[in-house]
């Protein structure tokens, strides 16, 4: 008969437990056994895994339950899990804590040493890298580029800062010879106490006033002891076409060797600029060239230039959008939006030629005086002229003609006129002793006088 009793000299049975799988947590007891709080000890290798303790057991078999049980460590990032090590009673919460530091300093030092060959290959990577260029091309451009005529003519371009009174100024001008005349505008000069011209290298040096015509809005001044001078050739604005293309060189806001490019908008195109209208002496006329191109303050007095570099115009006027005035100050105007307005060159050339040879220019004539207040269509001889005299002096050139007082000039050379101001720029296209054909309305019957026309100096 077998004996199953219990007898007190056998061995007391020994506790057991599973081992956790590695995605378990602790729990406060497990099925078989005691809790495991405060002893440092963590889940077992993962199932399938060899058991780390080098002993044969495999997960599901019965482990010891005792104080000195190995303790299974991991490596924090997910790789092989570390050998078990018997920490012994006493010292398996601090054991555990070096163990754990140790690995996250591995980790960390592994991790730096990653990075820093990252960096390193990165460097070397981008040292070898090359995006597709262009090869280096020749440096010269076809003349009649942009860039062709830039380049021809930026040596013969200067800038003009002039102070005077209470203010500064900023305008353009090119040279005319090798004597040192530059041409500009008069409004760039018109007050200058100090003009100091700077060439497209950067070089500065002083200029005087040769003379200055206000009714053409045009001065020359003269620099001396510069050598090595580039005037640019000039054009012939007989020659020029709606839709020819142009560039306009000078300093808009000081911002010197600024180049720009355009059309032909128009020709003929009648603007006044300056003073109060009158006797004309504070007002420039203008039969104006009209270019896109862009022109802002600064640019006045600059060339504007045809295919072949050459100057077929002064840049004079643009016409701004309005802006709305705040109350103390009249309506002030933008920059450019595609309307400037250039002096031919033809009319520039004559004025420029007179005032270096003379100091002033000439101004031509038809002998009569105007009544600038006439708003019907033409232009309306007035009944009398100044301080009491004859509209139509006996001995002007007008009265030769057989103009009378309140005649309607109508046309010119066969172009209509809208008013005074359009009559006198036509008039001033013109040359001193040029002929000129003047349709005029007498009575409700229009005539054609023939007229040659008067000199009168500026000033």
């Amino acid at each position: 008969m077998t004996d199953d009793t219990h007898h007190p000299a056998d061995p007391a049975p020994v506790p057991v437990r599973t081992a956790p799988r590695w995605w378990s947590r602790p729990g406060p007891a497990d099925a078989t056994g005691p809790a495991d709080a405060g002893e440092g000890r963590v889940p077992g290798p993962r199932s399938g895994s060899a058991d780390a303790a080098g002993d044969g057991a495999r997960d599901g078999v019965p482990l010891a339950q005792d104080a000195a049980a190995p303790v299974p460590r991991y490596d924090p990032w997910g790789a092989a899990p570390l050998q078990v090590q018997d920490v012994g009673p006493g010292r398996s919460g601090v054991r555990t804590r070096q163990l754990v530091a140790l690995a996250l300093g591995s980790a960390l030092l592994a991790g730096g040493v990653g990075g820093w060959i990252g960096v390193l290959a990165e460097r070397r990577s981008s040292t070898r890298l090359e995006l597709p260029q262009a090869a280096v091309a020749p440096k010269g451009r076809a003349p009649e580029s942009v860039a062709g005529i830039a380049a021809t003519a930026l040596p013969g371009v200067v800038t003009l800062h002039v102070s005077g009174g209470a203010s500064n100024g900023t305008g353009t001008g090119f040279v005319l010879d090798a004597q040192g005349h530059i041409l500009t505008n008069n409004h760039v000069v018109a007050d200058a106490k100090l003009i100091t011209v700077t060439f497209s290298t950067g070089e500065s040096v002083n200029a005087e006033v040769v003379g200055r015509d206000g009714g053409y809005d045009l001065a020359v001044v003269k620099v001396d002891g510069v050598r090595g001078l580039r005037p640019l050739a000039l054009g012939n604005s007989e020659n020029v076409k709606v839709g020819d293309p142009v560039v306009a060189i000078g300093a808009p806001f000081d911002l010197t060797n600024t180049v720009t490019a355009g059309i032909i908008s128009a020709t003929g195109r009648p603007i006044t600029a300056g003073g109060d209208k009158g006797d004309g002496g504070d007002v420039s006329y203008v039969d104006a060239l009209q270019t896109d191109a862009p022109i802002n303050p600064g640019n006045s007095g600059g060339p504007l230039l045809d295919g072949l570099a050459r100057v077929i115009g002064i840049n004079s006027a643009i016409r701004g959008a309005d802006q709305e005035s705040d109350g103390k100050d009249p309506a002030r105007q933008s920059g450019s939006i595609g309307l400037g307005f250039a002096i031919p060159v033809n009319q520039a050339k004559r004025v420029a030629e007179e005032i270096i040879r003379t100091g002033r220019a000439t101004h031509p004539v038809i002998g009569v005086t105007l009544d600038m207040q006439y708003a019907g269509d033409g232009a309306r001889v007035g009944d009398k002229g100044a301080e009491g005299k004859p509209a139509v002096p006996v001995d002007g050139p007008g009265a030769r003609a057989g103009i009378r007082s309140g005649d309607v000039i109508t046309k010119v050379d066969g172009q209509r006129v809208h008013g005074g101001d359009e009559l006198i720029i036509k008039v001033r296209a013109h040359r001193p002793g040029d002929p000129l054909s003047l349709t005029v309305l007498r009575d409700g019957r229009e005539r054609t006088l023939e007229l040659v026309l008067g000199s009168a100096n500026s000033g």
